[in-house]
């Protein structure tokens, strides 16, 4: 078959979605199908090499949209100053400068986008529709449902099937201001009707969705998200034992609690070496978020005992988290997946997570960690300490994870859900 994937970019951050994506788009091709990336906004991200698309645009490019949205002069420049504006390095320029753009602009544009009929994005779809009709994909594999706004004008002009993920849609519309959010959250509901198959990475958050949505009886199935597990290392765990984190540096992400569990940990609980390793996406809008933490470490003696780690690169990410004992992220929204726990788990390392979202599905399955009450820094100190002392329950956890990881979390496995869903939507 012929698949395209229309994937958000961030430009400066790895995106659990582009990875996804990736993966799979990778593995596609590897089994025989025809697979084309496409990315949407700004450049893909990945900390692993990317399917090959030397002659793929990007769609939508942020800056394009940002100015036809704002500036009329705009929406009738020729195509040739759209592609000088789409230029790689000029547009990770500006993703790294994201953070200055208001939440009223992002709740304009995101409506806007779902509902493109009568937006000023027209020609912006134009080039998408065009290329597509040249390409004839079977399926179109949306990477967020946030796309959807799109799906009523591609089926229509091309008769494309179309598939659409869900991974992560509400805490972005939950972050807009209203009118914004109210509005979108209606117009998503309407606009995923039109869409041939949707799918969520988790139990949970196929049910969350069907809450926040008021559709009961929206159909979602069930796709785990895999990783790629070539490049990961063996656990080989150091003297002093190092508790790890591995993921975008942000309040969301449970950096505030890790931090608060750290110092309990050594200050209260009296553990004598620990250490903290805390790794992951950090841009300029995370930098004041970073220095309180920091103050907060000195403050209590123990910034010497951190190591920070922002952006490394995949064969860095491997050593670190071969090297850890440990490893939580104790995000704090509803998380709608993690790949993060999958890297851990692909590592031999133990987790021990919030006991919400969809860690509780993640972990109860693999078996390959501990579940704490979420928000409870304490508890997760405690069960730090407790699996610090028994060597015997985190080796057991390190096997049942890099198990799980190759049984159910893999980019195969992965891939051949997908083909299991996605192969009677095409005659």
């Amino acid at each position: 078959m012929n698949f395209a994937f229309l994937t958000p970019g961030t430009g400066s951050y790895y995106c659990g979605a582009c990875m996804r994506d990736n993966a799979l788009a990778k593995s596609l091709l590897a089994a025989g199908h025809q697979v084309s990336l496409l990315p949407m906004y700004l450049p893909l991200q990945l900390d692993e090499e990317m399917l090959p698309q030397e002659q793929n645009p990007i769609f939508f490019g942020g800056i394009n949209v940002y100015l036809q949205q704002n500036l009329s002069v705009f929406r009738h420049t020729p195509r040739w100053v759209d592609d000088l504006l789409n230029n790689t390095k000029l547009l990770r320029f500006a993703a790294k400068r994201s953070h200055m753009t208001s939440a009223r602009v992002h709740g304009a544009m995101t409506l806007a986008m779902l509902r493109i009929e009568g937006s000023h994005f027209g020609k912006e779809l134009d080039k998408l529709i065009d290329w597509l009709a040249i390409e004839k994909p079977d399926i179109l594999c949306l990477g967020t449902a946030l796309q959807a706004g799109m799906i009523r004008q591609l089926k229509q002009r091309l008769g494309v099937k179309i598939i659409c993920c869900f991974q992560g849609e509400d805490s972005f519309l939950d972050g807009l201001p209203e009118p914004f959010k109210s509005s979108c959250w209606q117009e998503l509901r309407d606009r995923l009707q039109d869409a041939d198959l949707l799918v969520a990475p988790s139990q949970f958050y196929a049910d969350l969705m069907r809450e926040r949505l008021n559709a009961p009886d929206l159909r979602i199935e069930i796709m785990p998200n895999g990783i790629d597990l070539e490049g990961y290392l063996s656990p080989r765990p150091s003297s002093p034992p190092v508790i790890g984190y591995l993921a975008r540096m942000i309040r969301e992400k449970g950096l505030l609690d890790l931090v608060e569990a750290f110092i309990h940990l050594r200050i209260a609980l009296k553990h004598p070496d620990a250490r903290l390793h805390i790794a992951g996406a950090a841009t300029a809008g995370d930098s004041a978020l970073i220095a309180e933490l920091k103050q907060q470490l000195e403050t209590a003696g123990l910034s010497d005992q951190v190591t920070w780690s922002p952006n490394i690169s995949r064969e860095e990410k491997a050593s670190m988290l071969s090297s850890l004992t440990l490893f939580s992220v104790p995000a704090i929204y509803p998380e709608a997946f993690g790949l993060y726990l999958l890297e851990a788990m692909a590592s031999g390392l133990p987790v021990v997570q919030p006991n919400a979202s969809s860690f509780t599905e993640i972990i109860t399955n693999s078996g390959a960690g501990a579940l704490v009450p979420p928000g409870d820094t304490r508890a997760l100190a405690a069960t730090w300490l407790e699996l610090l002392n028994n060597p015997d329950a985190l080796q057991s956890f390190r096997e049942k994870g890099r198990h799980a990881a190759e049984q159910s979390y893999s980019i195969g496995a992965m891939r051949d859900r997908f083909l299991h869903l996605a192969t009677p939507l095409v005659p």
